[in-house]
């Protein structure tokens, strides 16, 4: 038999396709889940044809199998077994009558609406510090004095810097990290203490270099290939 074409643009005027001679994907059924492919997909479809229990509950642990295979990283969660399970179910329409081990949930269970997350409120006194650092200043200033909160104290001023070089690197300094710091705990923090604040290299640190290393890198090692001729 001959193969019909598939692309509109290389059939005959007045060709059609034959749907049982080629499978594409506009003809195909939607997967229910794409991340195990249309070969897990059939095979959950065969399962779903097994009349005897016992040849299905069979066929449904090579499935799972199949299934864990695709994703060996994730065997070492405590929930793995159940969760493909669960797809299992997913994929047959909720239609597999078999003898999982897990209590397997219902299609109205999947289709709730998680609740909505509240969103933090609120100005941001200084926009580059952020709202984790106001909160970190926050329980700082609550603590008892002492070397617990001194040394809270200065991470937090090392944070504060490290997040204002993300922005600015050329007038961050010390003394405005810490009177910003002051200011933010209403006096609550004593920052006498404090001094040589350090910070990691920034994104923007990183960046630029990474560029002046790797240039230089490859003018050392161009000079050194290069071969120079006596005179």
């Amino acid at each position: 038999m001959e193969m019909m074409r598939a692309s509109s643009s290389f059939r005959e005027p007045g060709e059609k396709l034959n749907p049982h001679v080629l499978e594409i994907n506009s003809l195909r059924k939607d997967l229910l889940i794409p991340e195990y492919g249309r070969n897990i997909q059939k095979m959950v479809e065969y399962a779903l044809t097994l009349e005897d229990r016992e040849q299905r509950n069979q066929c449904c642990k090579a499935i799972l199998s199949v299934m864990g295979q695709l994703f060996p990283y994730l065997r070492d969660m405590e929930d793995f077994h159940h969760k493909l399970w669960v797809h299992l179910m997913i994929m047959s329409d909720f239609k597999l009558d078999v003898d999982s081990p897990y209590p397997m949930p219902g299609r109205e269970e999947l289709q709730v609406r998680p609740q909505v997350l509240p969103y933090p409120t609120g100005e941001v006194k200084f926009g580059h510090y952020g709202r984790y650092v106001e909160s970190l200043i926050q329980k700082c200033a609550v603590l008892e004095d002492g070397e617990e909160k001194k040394a809270f104290a200065k991470s937090i001023a090392n944070l504060m810097k490290q997040n204002a070089l993300n922005w600015n690197r050329n007038s961050v300094t010390d003394d405005v990290v810490l009177k910003d710091l002051q200011y933010l705990s209403k006096g609550k923090i004593d920052v006498a203490g404090i001094q040589n604040l350090t910070a990691v290299k920034t994104i923007q640190g990183n960046k630029l270099n990474d560029f002046l290393e790797d240039g230089f890198r490859k003018k050392v090692n161009k000079n050194k290939n290069r071969k120079f001729k006596k005179r």
